[in-house]
């Protein structure tokens, strides 16, 4: 069932109720692949992404997708093999997704996650699509891993 936008002429007068949690949209999503030419070549090549940076101690190259990233991570590299098997043998070919959020109020969001009854994760400093910033990791009911990524910080955004 689809909401529908209240006008804004109704809402005067009315206390709505401000989230701490309020997605912008996108962030990043990391794949682990077993062939990581392979995959540069599906990504660059063929779907038109480009090469914005690299950690080679990780197995990571990320893409940039519009204003969105594309990470991969090689499935023999140390953050590829920290997600078990290689995809295809019964091994998962996605990391973790991350939303983009509007704001990033650390004890409003603990808060909120806590009142539905999901675990909130450490808050770490990473990069992102829009740069360095604050992030959590948590977990949807199925197990898969979202990152709840904060706006960049001044400076890696100027």
């Amino acid at each position: 069932m689809a909401r529908r936008r209240i006008p804004d002429r109704l809402l005067r007068g009315i206390v709505v109720r401000v989230r701490a949690i309020q997605i912008r949209g996108l962030d990043h999503v990391v794949l682990r692949v077993a062939d990581l030419a392979r995959s540069l070549h599906f990504y660059c090549d063929v779907l038109g992404c480009v090469e914005e940076r690299r950690i080679d101690a990780l197995g990571l190259v990320q893409l940039r997708a519009g204003a969105s990233l594309i990470d991969l991570v090689d499935v023999t590299a140390p953050l590829g093999r920290a997600g078990g098997p290689p995809p295809g043998e019964q091994g998962r070919n996605m990391d973790h997704f991350a939303l983009q959020l509007a704001s990033f109020d650390e004890a409003a969001i603990r808060s909120q996650l806590k009142a539905a009854g999901v675990e909130p994760g450490d808050v770490g400093e990473r990069y992102g699509a829009q740069g360095n910033g604050p992030s959590m990791y948590i977990r949807d009911p199925d197990g898969n891993v979202v990152e709840l990524k904060g706006p960049p910080d001044e400076e890696s955004s100027s």
